[in-house]
């Protein structure tokens, strides 16, 4: 009824489980964790120093760039908090508060136009 023929799988003889195959495979799992380290985990780490470094280094007058893409002026920092000015209205100031942690960029001096 069917034409495809049974196929019967046959067991090949076992590897023989030697001190060659161990210290293959241990340098094998070395090597994989070296380059998730290098490609991985070192670039991140060096990305969280530079962001930190960022935040504490933050000043009155600085233009930043928010992680939700606000544009602002710096105008009073706390410990965990920032205000920034994002824009004037009727000649009042537009202020928000963020987290320092959201600052994600330091811009240049002059970036924005005048609020």
């Amino acid at each position: 009824m069917f034409f495809i023929s049974d196929a019967l799988a046959q067991t090949a003889p076992a590897a023989a489980a030697g001190p060659e195959s161990m210290w293959t495979s241990i340098l094998f799992m070395v090597l994989i964790f070296v380059v998730f380290y290098f490609l991985l985990i070192r670039p991140q780490v060096k990305r969280q120093k530079e962001h930190k470094a960022l935040v504490e280094a933050l000043g009155k007058g600085d233009e930043v760039l928010t992680a939700g893409g606000l544009i602002g002026k710096i105008t009073d920092l706390t410990d965990q908090y920032a205000t920034i000015q994002i824009s004037t209205v009727e000649n009042k100031a537009v202020e928000i508060s963020i987290q320092r942690s959201a600052i994600q960029t330091l811009l240049p001096k002059g970036t924005m136009k005048s609020i």
